[in-house]
């Protein structure tokens, strides 16, 4: 029996790095967190420990912040992909470089604008958005190699409160669940889509794709978060002809309608119980049937 070395890949993983983009009095604000995995020739380091093709993971991380002052951050598609392709290119012992990025999101302060008390917006002063996070997976094999690029979102909470059902489902003897015809369906949505290319008008992209994950949640009448998953994912894929597939994991932040009857009160839908765990937890993709095969790029 032989014993060999399997796959294998390093990196520096969450570079937090906050960019101020300064004009005049005005300011902007990008917020990320940047893991970087690299791979390729280095077999020596894990068998011998000659450290000759490796680039230190504190290299990377300075990488990510002199990038951030040499090219400014626009789309972190776009950022992420010139962090893989530098790797990769500058570096002959590197064959593959995989960059995952978060991106937090920040909205100006509104203040007071005496004597009139009009409204305006601070230009150097921001409050932390509290809606989701906005994701990104680039793999690189080098500008002239094979590339992937898959966007995202994490922690897109939605509510509906009617308009969700669930019955039919099996029953057997540990079954206590009722069916119901009226339910609050909620959960928090991890969404991922890849794209078919590696250009776009990346912000214009997300921004749709988010818009389609919504409206879909909102329009349908759901007997199962499964129908309303797959619902969600059609409707990115239909409106965004870039995008070939879409994955998503969504939580069932179950809500249990409270017995008001030992206190003489009805309870018609009204008042819930919001249960964080147990939960039932959601996942699956949509893809259009002529998706280019890329495994590698979810990984």
């Amino acid at each position: 029996m032989a014993i060999v070395l399997g796959p294998n890949r390093y990196g520096k993983a969450e570079t937090r790095v906050v960019r101020v983009t300064k004009d005049g009095g005005t300011h902007r604000i990008k917020d990320l967190n940047v893991s970087v995995s690299l791979s390729g020739d280095m077999d020596e380091v894990h068998l011998t420990g000659d450290n000759g093709s490796v680039l230190p993971t504190d290299t990377q991380k300075n990488t990510v912040f002199a990038f951030a002052k040499k090219y400014n951050i626009g789309e972190i598609e776009e950022f992420a992909l010139l962090l893989a392709r530098h790797f990769v290119d500058s570096q002959p012992s590197v064959h593959h470089a995989r960059v995952e990025i978060e991106e937090y999101a920040w909205d100006r302060i509104p203040v007071e604008d005496n004597p009139h008390l009009g409204l305006r917006d601070e230009q150097h002063s921001f409050v932390r958005n509290g809606a989701e996070t906005r994701t990104c997976l680039v793999h690189s094999d080098g500008t002239d190699g094979e590339e992937s690029v898959v966007s995202g979102l994490t922690d897109l909470v939605v509510l509906n409160s009617t308009g969700s059902e669930f019955h039919g489902f099996i029953k057997d003897e540990f079954t206590t669940l009722a069916e119901t015809s009226d339910r609050i369906l909620a959960t928090a949505v991890t969404a991922q889509w890849r794209h078919r290319g590696t250009s776009s008008d990346w912000g214009r992209s997300y921004r749709r794709a988010r818009q389609c994950l919504l409206e879909a949640f909102a329009e349908t009448h759901s007997l199962s978060l499964q129908q309303t998953l797959y619902q969600m994912g059609r409707r990115v894929l239909n409106d965004r002809r870039e995008v070939c597939e879409v994955r998503m994991a969504m939580p069932n932040k179950h809500h249990f309608v409270v017995d008001l009857e030992p206190f003489g009160l009805d309870n018609p839908n009204e008042v819930f119980f919001a249960a964080d765990r147990p939960y039932g937890l959601i996942e699956g993709s949509v893809l259009d049937d002529d998706a280019p095969q890329s495994p590698s790029a979810w990984k």
